[in-house]
């Protein structure tokens, strides 16, 4: 339940008026507004964490050229431009959440990441509520941070031990917006929904990209890509929200069921609707009280053991056949298991 909006890509142009980017903003130039506050508002009402990407580099600054024709020896960049734009984004703006980019180029030393974290962490007025990702300096990814991000639509295998994130963009081709994109290179919505169930069954977040055009307009079939999105999370939510990795991730038998779970409670995940509607599970361990449902149906569902002790043989509830593939990915909730 959180958002994060680019405030400055790799191009240098910065999505609210700053004082070190003179005339490349957009206070000064397009839309005239101050794009950073005015998201951050609309979500606060919403009671949405807000986080704000921004990108350490900056690909055409003639400071962070020479920084880097001189070995990062010199920090005119950092010191003129970068340092002075991130502490402006937190004192005027106080993000939930700070997603760093563009690190790759030099160590932390010649960005100041440590100076700038531990004012974040000790003195700035978010210090006891801010998160941070790990690109923070060339070495950085997957060792530093609040929590990981590690690579661009990063996918661990097995459970990890420190928090982490996954980020991924409905095309699968570009971050930004491309006019000529097909259907072919977005992802449909199933491969949305089982990407985010992989990745929480993992322990991780799920950050979804869309690339809006440049009047700031996210085009129908993005819109379309986020709507089918929520309105499984309507259904399926209660598995994904505030859920936590259970013993097991995933059915060793089949990478179409997926486990979380919350307390006591735990959910299973499954991709597929299995052929004669009986799903089976090898993992949880039943009991005589043990009690199956499934999110977004009424009533219980029946069940048996698969084996003495172990597993179970789930039915599920009758579909009418239809022409179309049903919809991906259905919970059913164990409790007593």
């Amino acid at each position: 339940r959180y958002v994060v909006l680019t405030t400055k890509h790799h191009e240098g142009f910065t999505n609210w008026g700053s004082p070190r980017s003179w005339n490349w903003n957009s206070v000064d130039t397009g839309p005239h507004r101050d794009l950073v506050g005015e998201l951050g508002e609309a979500l606060r009402e919403r009671n949405l964490r807000y986080g704000l990407y921004h990108s350490l580099m900056e690909w055409f600054n003639p400071l962070y050229l020479a920084d880097k024709k001189n070995g990062f020896k010199t920090q005119n960049f950092v010191i003129k431009k970068m340092m002075p734009e991130l502490y402006d984004l937190v004192l005027k703006y106080k993000p939930d959440l700070i997603w760093s980019d563009g690190d790759w180029e030099a160590p932390d030393s010649y960005w100041n990441s440590t100076s700038f974290l531990a004012w974040l962490y000790n003195d700035s007025p978010v210090k006891d509520t801010v998160v941070v990702n790990d690109r923070w300096c060339n070495r950085c990814s997957c060792r530093h941070g609040g929590f990981y991000n590690c690579a661009d639509k990063y996918k661990p295998g097995t459970l990890p031990d420190h928090k982490w994130e996954m980020c991924s963009s409905v095309d699968k081709l570009s971050w930004g917006y491309r006019s000529n994109m097909s259907i072919a290179e977005l992802m449909d919505a199933a491969s949305i929904i089982e990407e985010l169930v992989q990745t929480v069954s993992l322990g991780g977040n799920y950050l979804l990209n869309v690339g809006p055009t440049k009047e700031g307009v996210i085009v129908p079939i993005f819109q379309e890509r986020l709507l089918a999105l929520g309105r499984w999370l309507d259904i399926n939510g209660e598995a994904i929200y505030e859920s936590q990795p259970w013993r097991v991730q995933m059915e060793n038998s089949t990478d179409t069921v997926w486990y979380t779970s919350k307390g006591p409670v735990v959910y299973a995940i499954f991709l597929l609707w299995p052929r004669d509607s009986v799903l089976k599970l090898c993992s949880p361990v039943p009991c005589p009280a043990t009690q199956v449902t499934m999110l977004g149906y009424a009533g219980t569902l029946k069940w048996q053991e698969e084996s003495p002790g172990k597993g179970l043989l789930i039915t599920l509830p009758y579909m009418l056949p239809s022409p179309l593939p049903p919809q991906s990915g259905w919970a059913v909730k164990l409790e007593g298991v």
